[in-house]
């Protein structure tokens, strides 16, 4: 994004010094022209003019409408990340970004990641509001408690890169820094194998699933006291107030925290919450897991790790594998 983001600024810098020097150079020329020659010299009335109030009517409005439409479609680029992205979460905590990467590795104040290929970041904090700033990607997003916000970016060269936290958040704001590590694909596949045996993010959402019984309701056959789970990250969900909306991750992290927000048609508000009994990196552990059970997972009808037998026994499952998982 940064030839993007600079030629957007840079041309806003030289229009503005374009038309500074020109005021600047007629106020100059104008004083000298129109002075007085004497004290009780009057200036000549004006009655104005149809072209010259046009001109400076409608050249501005275009020069502003230019920028718009140029803002309009670097904004759009920055906020809608491209479909094959690697997703990343992470969480800001005053004074450390922590990262947690789909295959299991975890990161403090360091994220590595591929060159050439883009990367989603998905973050949300865990007090107060931090501002994740990549300046050498000209990306920046505010990490807000309670929600989940996004940036993506696209690394073109090798290297290490700053990454500071860009919103005031206490006495150590300052601290709140750390790299960006931009790696070689094979260097970076290396990295990641470099992990040991570190549980992916699906297969640790996995064992919280079954820690928290969740499984008892959510039956594959919607059998269950709950909905459904199977398929139904990015699906349309109709909830009892008449409303349909998009299962996204902001909307699974709330159903999970304050479940009456928005019950499911058809269905009793039955669930308890979870508020407190679950950090957020365990929250992005459910949310990838229940983002991963999709048909092609497991047995038609059957998501992974969901077991098909009566409520309260659950089955031993296997853990969740990379190549158990199907890419969003």
């Amino acid at each position: 994004m940064a030839p993007q983001v600079d030629n957007l600024y840079f041309f806003l810098v030289a229009l503005t010094a374009f038309f500074a020097t020109l005021i600047a150079l007629l106020v100059a020329i104008f004083a000298v022209k129109y002075r007085r020659t004497h004290a009780a010299q009057v200036g000549a009335p004006i009655t104005g003019s149809v072209p010259l109030e046009l001109m400076w009517s409608i050249i501005p409005f275009g020069i502003a409408m230019m920028i718009f439409a140029w803002s309009a479609n670097v904004y759009f680029s920055i906020s809608r990340p491209p479909d094959d992205t690697m997703e990343i979460y992470a969480v800001g905590k005053r004074w450390m970004w922590k990262f947690q990467h789909i295959d299991g590795q975890r990161e403090i104040n360091e994220l590595h990641v591929p060159l050439g290929r883009p990367v989603k970041v998905t973050m949300t904090s865990e007090d107060v509001i931090h501002d994740l700033y990549l300046p050498s990607f000209r990306v920046k997003a505010d990490v807000i408690p309670g929600r989940y916000t996004t940036l993506w970016f696209n690394a073109t060269k090798p290297g290490e890169y700053h990454l500071f936290c860009a919103e005031y958040c206490g006495t150590k704001h300052s601290g709140m820094i750390g790299r960006v590590v931009v790696m070689e694909p094979t260097a970076y596949q290396a990295w990641l194998s470099g992990g040991g045996s570190e549980m992916s993010l699906a297969a640790r959402g996995q064992r919280t699933f079954e820690d928290l019984a969740c499984h008892t309701c959510h039956l594959a056959d919607a059998s269950g006291r709950g909905p459904s789970l199977q398929n139904v990250f990015g699906s349309q969900v109709k909830l009892s107030d008449g409303r349909t909306i998009t299962a996204d991750e902001g909307y699974l992290r709330e159903s999970i925290l304050n479940p009456q927000a928005k019950l499911v048609a058809g269905y009793q508000p039955l669930m308890p919450t979870f508020q407190g009994l679950v950090n957020e990196e365990a929250l992005m552990g459910l949310i990838e897991y229940i983002k991963s059970l999709q048909s092609a997972a497991g047995s038609p009808g059957t998501p992974t790790g969901v077991p098909s037998g009566a409520p309260g026994t659950p089955q031993p499952q296997p853990p969740l594998t990379q190549g158990e998982r199907k890419p969003q």
